[in-house]
């Protein structure tokens, strides 16, 4: 958990033990007891739910948890009580009230208990639980509790900060906060990125990146992975800052990493000379391949861009708090990187909500990417149409048309036959098909089926297209 939320081991420990050193657990009755929850509770009950009969059904008779007891000595003061406890006395397993396991100390001193919450003429053992205990014997976060339990000062500043970090990491970027007490120091868990460059020729930019050799798969195919990291949930990941090209992202699977370097070889020099910021030029090149794409169509549709994006530096980049931004599977690029209990087509889901897109931009994105030929490593599953580059709604005309019947040939593999010469056309994966499968999905690709809707298709891509490339553009933000 705390390393998911990009937590080293010094701030794993300060927050285990400043978050024990105040306040206590409470299970000191069973949990069985307690009435309904708040929303299945009655009416009388007025959204509150969870009565307990136990006793006064408060103070000292608080059911909350399994585990019962105070971890310090003094529990409603901030001092280094926790690690007299935890290193100065061992430790043996017990059972709770509610009966939880929980651990207690041997033999205690009666000036090191903690005093009952409604008569403090009564004292009672402290309590710790299995990560406490770790605290003690695991070498690494031993040596940090002796560290803390020397300097009171120092651990007081480490928790400070990591309780900062803990609270705020999912604010995103220093210039998203607001107020007096916003820390001026930019910190590395923020994913700082340094403002970029809005003067340069945007038209002379995407002149050079035609002019290269790079085909339209190649460049939409880096613009979308660039930006897909994007979380709504903590507001990380994103095309600004070009982290692609630091580790660790460079080298992730998703990304194909030869092809990846291949084409940033080819947009670097294009930045330096030009003076736009290479995570400009990266989402300028993916335009640039849509624009393309688009006039292969045959339809005259600008793509917006919006210039100022930054480079960070490794120096500014967390690597080891990417891993859990690297992409295990990549529904618009019809990618798994293993096989899951999940199925793919779930995991397509939770990659659209995480990037806060609607289930019709999921849709049009996902056809249009298709057609565009940007499948990971070039395979052709889902690739309906005659006319790879072209942005045309082609995915869903053939994906709905009745005269072609789809056969499992494999695991998560299919193959779309004539359904009068029994001819083989085109293959997918189940996450093609979930469009034509799912009665809500199919109601928005019979829409982009319709003869007269090519213009509207391409339309609500270029848009869904440019919210994801904007999605971490917090400087746009009205």
């Amino acid at each position: 958990t705390f390393a998911r939320m990009a937590m080293n081991d010094e701030e794993t420990a300060a927050l285990t033990a400043g978050g024990h050193t105040v306040g206590k657990s409470h299970g000191n009755g069973l949990e069985s007891l307690l009435g309904s929850d708040p929303e299945g509770a009655d009416v009388h009950e007025q959204g509150l739910g969870w009565r307990n009969p136990q006793g006064s059904g408060k103070g000292r008779h608080t059911v909350t948890s399994g585990i019962e007891g105070a971890w310090t000595t003094h529990p409603t003061k901030w001092d280094n009580g926790y690690f007299h406890l935890l290193l100065n006395y061992e430790w043996e397993l017990v059972k709770s009230p509610a009966g939880a396991w929980q651990w207690e100390p041997i033999d205690i001193k009666e000036e090191d208990k903690p005093v009952d919450v409604e008569d403090p003429s009564i004292r009672l053992n402290p309590m710790m639980t299995d990560a406490d205990m770790a605290m003690k014997v695991d070498p690494v976060y031993r040596s940090y509790m002796e560290k803390f339990a020397k300097d009171h000062e120092y651990f007081s500043k480490t928790f400070a900060r990591a309780w900062f970090k803990l609270t705020h990491r999912d604010m995103g970027p220093r210039e998203r906060y607001i107020g007096p007490e916003v820390p001026q120091e930019d910190l590395i868990w923020q994913d700082p990125v340094p403002a970029g460059s809005t003067d340069y020729d945007v038209d002379a930019v995407k002149a050079k990146i035609a002019a290269t050799d790079l085909s339209i798969a190649d460049l939409v195919s880096t613009a979308w992975d660039s930006a897909r990291t994007f979380r709504g949930s903590d507001l990380r990941g994103g095309a600004n800052g070009a982290r692609i090209r630091l580790a660790p992202q460079k080298d992730w699977a998703g990304n194909e990493p030869e092809r990846l370097s291949r084409v940033l070889g080819v947009l670097e020099p294009i930045a330096s000379e030009s003076g736009a910021s290479l995570a400009d030029v990266i989402v300028l090149a993916g335009n640039v391949g849509l624009e393309k794409a688009l006039d292969a169509a045959g339809l005259d549709i600008p793509v917006p861009f919006e210039p100022g994006r930054g480079d960070a530096s490794a120096e500014m980049t967390d690597a080891d708090s990417f891993e859990p931004l690297e992409p295990v599977a990549d529904g618009y690029r019809n990618w798994l990187k293993k096989d899951y209990v999940v199925e793919p087509e779930e995991l397509l889901l939770d990659r659209t909500q995480l990037m806060g897109l609607t289930a019709p931009e999921m849709t049009v994105l996902l056809g249009g990417m298709r057609v565009l030929g940007t499948n990971h490593g070039g395979t052709k599953h889902g690739v309906f149409t005659d006319r790879e580059g072209a942005l045309t709604n082609d995915f869903f005309v053939n994906l709905t048309d009745m005269s072609n019947e789809w056969v499992p040939t494999g695991d998560n593999l299919y193959e779309i036959r004539d359904r009068a010469s029994g001819e083989t056309k085109w293959t997918a994966t189940r996450v093609d098909l979930v469009f034509g499968s799912n009665s809500i999905l199919r109601s928005y690709a019979e829409v982009y089926a319709q003869d007269d809707n090519g213009e509207k298709f391409a339309r609500d891509f270029v848009a869904a297209w440019t919210k994801v490339m904007n999605a971490d553009r917090f400087d746009l933000e009205d």
